[in-house]
């Protein structure tokens, strides 16, 4: 699967967290993310990230013209929804690409462990 990680600046930290503790369902896909939060991935877990440009200088539309492309499996953007970003149209863009193309969009740490389960569900099954 190809799976992607954006988060805003006050979500970084919850989603080093999020993927470290599911460091071994991530193994053997291929991970993207925007800029920051690829390489926070990357230097933190050692797991490899391709990486975007970050999120306010385009990585949010990179990572949509891909799920535009039927290149991407799944995104994970834990977004701030109490503080303002300047970028919101990319945002908002992003939000409705996934939604045009069908691809699973957690946005939060909840819709994220479901998700995540599952995929780990799936891998026991093989």
């Amino acid at each position: 699967m190809k799976i992607a990680f954006i988060a805003h600046d006050k979500k970084k930290d919850d989603m080093i967290e999020f993927v470290k503790r599911y460091k071994e369902v991530f193994e053997g896909h291929e991970l993207f993310g925007t800029g920051t939060t690829g390489g926070l991935i990357t230097e933190i877990t050692g797991l490899q990230v391709h990486r975007f440009l970050s999120g306010p200088l385009g990585g949010d539309q990179q990572i949509g013209a891909k799920v535009a492309q039927g290149e991407m499996d799944f995104i994970i953007f834990l977004r701030d929804p109490l503080t303002s970003q300047p970028h919101e149209p990319d945002v908002n863009a992003l939000l409705r690409i996934c939604d045009v193309h069908c691809v699973p969009l957690a946005t939060n740490i909840g819709s994220a462990e479901v998700f995540v389960k599952a995929l780990k569900s799936y891998q026991n099954l093989k």
